[in-house]
């Protein structure tokens, strides 16, 4: 988290741990040319600056800051989210998922991580992973940690990762 000396607001800062040499290397990185054709939208987390020091190659990318990941809710929670709030969730990450897939866009690396909530807003974040629809094979079987969705007709659902 950082705050801006002009306006005060915070914001979330990516730092990223490998170094570019310069700036039109960074504006490759699928990461930044998916959010750039991908927001702004509702449920796709904003970013709002690519900071890149040429001196030293190092590469960090401004984001509006949420409350926490889906993964964090689910853990410091103490009961069940309720069904409306889960079908809200699910409503939002379809319409961000819709959006991407329409600009040609897979994120590839879905999971209560990489959503992030706040004030019942859902966005999704993390695109490193993301691919062009019209990407020619081979695709990577495995990209991170697998996440299985259990729900029970009456009762309450919940994640299980």
């Amino acid at each position: 988290m950082a705050q801006s000396v002009k306006s005060g607001k915070n914001y979330a800062i990516k730092c990223f741990k490998s170094t570019f040499e310069s700036m039109q290397q960074v504006n490759s990185l699928r990461e930044i040319q998916a959010l750039r054709k991908l927001t702004p939208h509702c449920n796709v987390v904003t970013l709002h600056e690519v900071l890149f020091e040429p001196r030293t190659g190092r590469l960090a990318l401004v984001f509006e800051l949420m409350d926490m990941n889906l993964y964090e809710l689910m853990k410091n929670s103490h009961n069940y989210l309720s069904e409306t709030r889960i079908k809200s969730y699910i409503y939002q990450l379809l319409k961000a998922i819709e959006h991407m897939h329409s600009r040609g866009i897979f994120h590839r690396d879905i999971k209560p991580e990489n959503v992030l909530v706040s004030d019942g807003c859902l966005k999704l974040a993390d695109f490193g992973s993301c691919a062009g629809v019209y990407s020619h094979p081979p695709f990577t079987e495995y990209i991170s940690t697998r996440c299985v969705l259990l729900a029970a007709c009456s009762g309450p659902m919940r994640l299980n990762c």
